[in-house]
């Protein structure tokens, strides 16, 4: 039996790849939660909405790779290294996940990080796929990846891995889970994805295209956790000095990393390789009123560090927490 073919449905705008925020602004801003974006949400909204004819790559079939991203330079290794790392960062974000689905308290929590582990293994598939497009020889991808990242999981990886299976599988505490997760972790990490989609839109729009459509994601992931621990408070405050001993915790662990050379080393190979191709950036501008050419490596790690900033300051606010407990003791950045 046939039926009629159904026209698409309107997508929410927070999921529509076109008219959705930034990552930046709808983390501040957006108010959703589980109930929200269960499993059918994902699947209608972001399975056939964010991801309508980008499912596989993660980009439009029109939007191409440069040539010039295909050949060794300073661009391509700057943009390698990102991938990789993002891609073996996002693999083992899904593996974390796992654990957040067997504890979650209701079937709505269930659901949600659910979609999360899905939203996550795609994002590593994608930052994969990618390279490959990039001309990283698919058979030995995997090797080449850990081969690069070597440094980057045993000092940056492994101690976030620690830390969060502690809580999550270990003491079982499903809420400080969510709190590490989505304000020690993607909080943390998120600007730094907002300002990957921001240098490589007028670059490479396949580039641009993942990154915006990791970024959308990102948005909702941050946002519904906000959401789940600011209901668990309100509702259980005794909770509350719980949650900020492992927000402080959080804190402390990222000052003991050192993640800025593995920013700064790429950046600066941004840096090089965005004045061979100025032509094409013209005057294109990174945030309002400062054009991408006229920045430099340093600067785009400090607006990623305010970016931070700013954005941990709201959602805190939003859970009725003190911005101060998310102030480190030292000069840090997303990785």
């Amino acid at each position: 039996m046939t039926g009629t073919p159904q026209q698409p449905q309107p997508v929410a705008v927070e999921a529509d790849f076109d008219a959705a925020p930034g990552m930046l602004e709808g983390a501040m801003e957006l108010t959703i939660g589980p109930k929200e974006c269960d499993l059918a949400y994902w699947i209608t909204q972001v399975a056939q909405g964010t991801l309508r004819e980008r499912g596989v790559t993660g980009h439009h079939e029109n939007a191409l790779v440069p040539d010039f991203l295909k050949a060794p330079g300073p661009l391509r290794e700057a943009l390698v290294l990102e991938f990789g790392l993002r891609a073996l960062s996002e693999e083992i974000a899904t593996r974390l996940l796992a654990p957040y689905v067997e504890i979650a308290p209701s079937i709505l929590e269930m659901e949600f990080y659910s979609t999360q582990l899905l939203d996550e293994a795609r994002h590593a598939r994608v930052f994969r796929n990618h390279l490959v497009e990039l001309g990283m020889p698919e058979a030995t991808l995997m090797q080449d990846i850990e081969e690069m990242a070597v440094e980057f999981r045993r000092e940056v990886l492994q101690p976030v891995i620690d830390f969060t299976l502690d809580i999550v599988q270990k003491q079982r505490d499903f809420y400080g889970g969510v709190a590490v997760f989505a304000i020690v972790i993607e909080g943390v990490l998120a600007p730094a994805a907002e300002l990957s989609e921001r240098k490589w839109t007028p670059l490479s729009p396949a580039t641009g295209e993942i990154s915006r459509g990791t970024s959308i994601d990102e948005m909702r992931h941050l946002t519904v956790a906000n959401t789940i621990l600011r209901d668990y408070v309100r509702d259980n405050p005794a909770y509350r000095p719980r949650l900020l001993e492992i927000l402080r915790s959080g804190v402390d662990l990222w000052d003991s990393i050192d993640d800025r050379k593995f920013v700064m080393h790429r950046e600066e190979l941004f840096q090089k390789g965005m004045h061979e191709h100025a032509g094409l950036i013209a005057d294109y501008e990174i945030w309002p009123g400062t054009r991408l050419l006229d920045t430099t490596a340093d600067q785009r790690y400090a607006m990623a560090e305010q970016w931070t900033d700013k954005m941990a300051e709201a959602r805190l606010a939003d859970m009725g927490l003190p911005a101060e407990v998310m102030v480190s003791t030292t000069a840090k950045a997303p990785a």
